[in-house]
């Protein structure tokens, strides 16, 4: 997954953080003279073998339209990242006030502008942004969610940093609309344009209230503890039919038609959902605490569930994880495949089953024992999945000067033939939170990595690995301390081979300049 956070901003709002200056780049903590900002050498590009992703024919193009880049959840991109050829770093400091993490980052085929889902204050904003240079081109504020409204009333962070809700599992159509469901149970497109007096601006298009549909007595600024239930929207995503398929946290999966408007839902029983979902032309994969779920719309538009297949949720939450259950989004890749992690309570395992049937591929242990977990998705092409450890990583805020999550990257290929799987390599590169990425062209695995330091230097590399070794080839500094954590949010490859890592103190770029 990714989760989209508010912690920074209720941090600045709860314990009186200073703000940077709105008008300069993001500020180092201490140290940065005395660590390297850069390590290694370029990259020599080595293509990850398989097949290019399918794209589906009502989401914009694959690796611009959504967190995870594609329909399939890959977390794969058909063009380059930076190589580490002269890199540069760019980062911004919002305008305007409270810096902004960035939990999705997209790009619009027509005009060549990012489309990105960030913080700012207690809200969530849609931004428009220069990909040159990271300032804003219009803005458009999003509502408040319900947790970081008891957030602020009960002083606890683990309700907004175990909230998945309010926007950022959205996606670009094939018109660069970003369809997106708030934490006011609409769900809507918005398109960007130029208006009258040549400013770019967000208008909504379309616009559906799904508050019918759900219980929804949310908490407010004005209502903080109310007495009704509130099931918030945590993700949204289309099918290969142009149905828009919806989840929420207490597991109800729904469906509107664009075209008719028609509401279809069914609903996980006991169940909650935390994560997004993969959709592919035979149908759609959700993951709740419980289960796998391939499911299909009927002739109505209502989901259907074709199978299920429980996984070993452990018996609680771990350090690393948001709630007792994969922290993964389904990733569909190889032959027919789809993947997730389970939360086993020894060793986290990825399983493998086949998309249509639900059959068992593999079920692999990975990373340590008592050390194991993640809450990112998995990356998958071709044959191979690549997993990253977060145990021991909560937040940025709990993270102490100098260190570090558990750490390991491991790379999984299936056997040929779905005869089982097997570790390739694995990494004891750190990275604690990130939800990584892979170039299929240049073969590079993108890491956002922390050593743990005696010093308490707190520094943050943009890194890259090479897929077929497990090597590392290269790190780039982005900065120090804690405006540089990235708090879960992903790093994502742009078009052009600029890597855009979203961090607490807003948005940091690096790109090569060879």
């Amino acid at each position: 997954m990714r989760r989209p956070v508010l912690a920074a901003l209720l941090s600045v709002a709860l314990l009186g953080v200073a703000v940077p200056a709105a008008a300069d780049p993001i500020p180092d903590g201490p140290g940065k003279g005395f660590v390297p900002a850069y390590i290694g050498g370029p990259a020599t590009p080595e293509p990850l073998a398989g097949r290019p992703v399918p794209a589906n024919p009502h989401q914009g193009p694959v690796g611009t339209s959504s967190m995870h880049a594609d329909s399939y959840a890959s977390d794969t991109y058909p063009f380059p990242g930076p190589l580490g050829r002269d890199p540069e770093v760019l980062n911004e400091a919002k305008g305007g006030g409270l810096p902004g993490l960035c939990s999705t980052v997209t790009f619009a085929r027509g005009t060549g502008l990012i489309v990105a889902q960030c913080t700012r204050g207690t809200t969530f904003v849609l931004r428009l942004i220069d990909p040159k240079t990271l300032k804003d081109l219009a803005t458009y504020d999003l509502p408040p969610r319900a947790s970081t409204v008891q957030a602020v009333f009960s002083l606890s962070f683990d309700k907004v940093l175990t909230d998945t809700s309010g926007g950022a599992y959205y996606y670009l159509d094939p018109q660069d609309r970003a369809v997106l469901a708030d934490s006011d149970f609409h769900l809507r497109r918005f398109a960007h344009e130029k208006g009258p007096d040549g400013k770019w601006r967000f208008k909504a298009t379309d616009d559906w209230d799904l508050g019918g549909y759900l219980p929804h007595d949310c908490a407010t600024w004005t209502n903080p503890w109310p007495k009704g239930d509130c099931d918030p929207i945590t993700a949204v995503g289309p099918d290969w039919g142009g149905l828009i398929w919806w989840i929420t946290r207490n597991g109800v999966v729904g469906t509107v038609d664009p075209e008719s408007g028609t509401v279809r839902t069914t609903r996980l029983s006991g169940e909650s959902i935390q994560n997004s979902f993969a959709a592919a032309g035979n149908g759609v994969s959700i993951v709740s605490d419980h289960a796998l779920y391939q499911m299909r719309a009927d002739a109505s538009g209502t989901p259907q569930v074709v199978w299920r297949q429980p996984y070993d949720r452990g018996s609680g939450r771990k350090p690393g994880q948001i709630d007792q259950g994969s922290g993964t989004t389904p990733t569909f890749f190889g032959d027919g495949y789809v993947a997730i992690t389970d939360n086993a309570d020894d060793r986290m395992h990825v399983v493998v089953r086949r998309r249509e049937d639900g059959a068992l591929v593999c079920q692999i242990p990975v990373f340590g024992s008592r050390a194991s977990a993640t809450d990112n998705s998995l990356i998958g092409y071709g044959n191979s999945l690549f997993v990253e450890n977060n145990y021991g990583y909560r937040n940025f805020f709990e993270l102490p000067p100098g260190g570090s999550s558990v750490g390991g990257v491991s790379r999984v290929d299936v056997r040929p033939g779905g005869k089982g799987c097997e570790t390739a390599w694995t990494s004891k590169e750190r990275s604690p939170s990130t939800v990584a990425k892979v170039s299929v062209p240049a073969g590079l695995l993108y890491l956002y990595t922390k050593e743990p330091r005696k010093d308490l230097i707190d520094a943050w590399y943009l890194t890259a690995v090479d897929v077929h070794t497990g090597r590392t080839v290269y790190k780039v500094l982005t900065g120090t301390g804690k405006w540089f954590d990235n708090n879960w949010a992903p790093i994502t490859l742009g078009p052009d081979g600029t890597a855009y890592v979203g961090v607490i103190g807003g948005l940091v770029a690096v790109r090569d300049r060879a």
